[in-house]
């Protein structure tokens, strides 16, 4: 949906509080069609993202699994090369 929006489950650290926001904000712009609202569609635009940022850490909080942490610096490094393959960077 939105490359943007990337894993935030079974990091280690955890993902924090500006991450969460983060992909909310991005949900919501994918779903709203705006990257920045009219000045009357800003309060409900801005209460949206507040909701998907809510509901993604209920849905953070309750999920459980026996895999070990991924380590958020290795996962950031195999992206970069994954980026570098695909799109013919150094």
């Amino acid at each position: 949906m939105c490359r943007s929006i990337k894993t935030l489950f079974n990091f280690k650290p955890p993902a924090t509080e500006a991450e969460i926001r983060a992909a909310s904000l991005q949900f919501v712009r994918k779903i709203s069609g705006y990257h920045k609202p009219s000045h009357v569609n800003e309060a409900g635009f801005n209460r949206a993202v507040e909701d998907v940022a809510a509901a993604a850490h209920k849905l953070l909080d309750s999920l459980q699994t026996n895999a070990e942490p991924r380590d958020r610096e290795l996962e950031a490094a195999r992206a970069k090369a994954r980026a570098a393959e695909r799109f013919g960077t150094p």
